[in-house]
């Protein structure tokens, strides 16, 4: 009885009421069950209907002549196209009928789903495939808990159903305790706009994980000083890039020189030959022909400028990675438009081309890659400083003449001995993953823009310390994806790169670029002296092992 009550009340409260209210006793199938049936009927009696039809055609029989199992298949064929139509097609008519519509209940039906929903929704279009108008304000939560709970309502749909993103991430978060047996106490879900992530950051939200944002600096970078917010749960490490930021400030500064700036991302297309696909290749690199195909390209986008497609083939397969200014975003999504005008053209003029994917790996994102190192990614600069003598002695507790073996038996040939590739550096991943976190970046391109080769030799008679560090892809944007949600915001703002540059389309993510090698430099200049210095154990004790009972502060 129990069972029977929740599948009644589940089925008022996610589907459009019927327009006779239904007996108390009466009894209820499940959702799924009566689409079935519903389905099964509406297919089998148009395939009985069509052959019943063409055997009349074949027989010159009258078609306005039916048998009784006719009728009862014309009956049964309209009732069940009365029932889809009234439970798929509501919603559908909806989204026309109500597009001038400003009442803020159905706010959820003036957009595309896709639009509203997380991407996993999106994904998965079975069910809920149009918007349905939000719960009742009052309506229990815990009936909606145990809905989820027995997969009555799928939980990638609470946003779009509740049009409440916070409601959405508790009830999901209660029913994953219930469904795991596993608690969640100690993930905070209060303090945290569910709304701003909605469609664009992360989907299926249960909390937030709290990091904590140190403060390095001021690193002097070409004669502006800049506090560098990191993100991380390391010890040392916010502590060691300020004392390098101090070095460097009190030599004079660091300078830094931004040598390249363009996104990639390089598609597959197959042929039915190797020869087709190599004059697929001499066709591309016929100057004659970029003009046209950057015209293609720079209509995808406002900042997207074409620079430069190459071209690999590995047998009948030809990888073209194609590189693009991208403005102040960091451009992944960008290029990918872009590419896909391009693509539709050479469709037309290659038609027996065989698009495998739009990304071939040949771009290369997220992964360590030779093209990367040599071809750079993104943003490629490099970033150098002089440290006066008696800085490193004071400051760093180290001598130049200790520095400069170091680097060479570590960061080259221990490198090298290691078969490395990019890796030529101390820790560059800890400086540029810290700050990804706290700007808004995507941790995970920490992979390849954390190549660097890092150099140190002794200057003016073995005195002072030229150190410099070369990143050929630092991959970084001052606009969308995680840069929009307000922590990751006031970090930009912080270092003044907030948000699009309205100068000079693109400076915005350039300065930043710049300032993620700057606070490389200083990461490398520190972590390298306290290596050569023997501080490393002594400063990791003092600061990554704490005395204090961490069960008595928790509570």
């Amino acid at each position: 009885m129990e069972a029977r009550r929740r599948s009644l009340h589940s089925s008022k409260t996610f589907q459009h009421e019927p327009t006779a209210k239904p007996s108390p006793d009466a009894v209820s199938l499940p959702l799924y069950v009566t689409n079935a049936v519903f389905f099964t009927l509406f297919f089998t009696v148009v395939y009985y209907l069509l052959s019943r039809w063409r055997e009349k055609i074949r027989t010159s029989t009258p078609l306005h002549l039916v048998t009784l199992s006719e009728m009862l298949a014309i009956v049964a064929f309209f009732a069940s196209f009365i029932y889809l139509l009234g439970f798929f097609g509501v919603g559908f008519f909806h989204s026309f009928i109500l597009k001038e519509d400003d009442d803020s209940n159905d706010v959820l039906l003036k957009h595309d789903s896709r639009k509203l929903t997380p991407c996993a929704q999106a994904l998965d279009c079975t069910v809920f495939t149009s918007p349905s108008p939000p719960l009742v304000a009052n309506e229990d939560d815990e009936d909606i808990i145990k809905s989820v709970v027995d997969g009555t309502t799928p939980s990638y749909a609470l946003e779009s159903k509740l049009g409440d993103c916070k409601r959405a991430a508790s009830i999901r978060r209660e029913a994953l305790q219930r469904i795991t047996g596993k608690s969640l106490t100690g993930l905070p879900l209060e303090g945290f706009d569910y709304g701003s992530i909605l469609g664009q950051c992360c989907e299926l939200p249960v909390g937030y994980v709290q990091i904590p944002v140190g403060i390095a600096g001021p690193l002097l970078l070409d004669g502006k000083e800049f506090s560098v917010p990191m993100a991380t749960t390391e010890g040392c490490l916010v502590a060691s890039t300020n004392r390098g930021c101090k070095a460097i400030h009190l030599s004079g500064g660091a300078s830094s020189v931004l040598l390249k700036d363009g996104m990639t991302r390089a598609p597959v297309v197959r042929f039915g030959s190797a020869k087709r696909a190599a004059e697929l290749k001499f066709f591309l690199e016929n100057p004659a022909n970029f003009k046209n195909l950057s015209a293609l390209f720079n209509k995808s986008s406002r900042f997207g400028r074409l620079q430069s497609i190459k071209c690999a083939i590995a047998g009948k397969n030809l990888y073209l990675r194609v590189t693009c200014s991208t403005g102040d975003a960091m451009g992944m999504n960008m290029v990918s438009k872009g590419v896909q005008n391009v693509l539709e053209f050479l469709q037309n003029k290659f038609p027996d081309m065989d698009v495998i994917g739009i990304s071939g790996n040949f771009c290369s994102d997220k992964k360590p890659a030779a093209v990367n190192w040599i071809e750079g990614r993104g943003k490629s600069v490099v970033c150098e400083a002089t440290i006066k003598g008696d800085i490193v002695q004071k400051v760093l507790k180290t001598s130049v003449e200790a520095l400069v073996e170091l680097n060479m038996l570590k960061n080259l040939t221990g490198s090298a001995m290691a078969g490395a590739l990019g890796g030529f550096n101390a820790h560059a991943s800890n400086i540029v993953t810290a700050v990804y976190i706290a700007t808004g970046q995507d941790p995970a391109q920490n992979v390849e823009s954390s190549h660097c080769i890092t150099m140190m030799e002794s200057i003016n008679g073995g005195q002072d310390l030229h150190v410099s560090v070369t990143m050929p892809s630092i991959e970084v944007g001052t606009v969308g994806g995680g840069t929009q949600l307000a922590s990751q915001s006031a970090c930009l703002n912080l270092l003044g790169v907030k948000g699009a540059s309205k100068e000079t389309p693109g400076a915005n993510a350039r300065l930043l670029a710049t300032i993620v090698a700057g606070s490389v430099l200083a990461g490398e200049l520190s972590l390298m002296s306290a290596l050569a210095a023997g501080q490393l154990v002594k400063s990791h004790m003092k600061y990554n092992r704490s005395s204090k009972d961490v069960t008595k502060v928790s509570s």
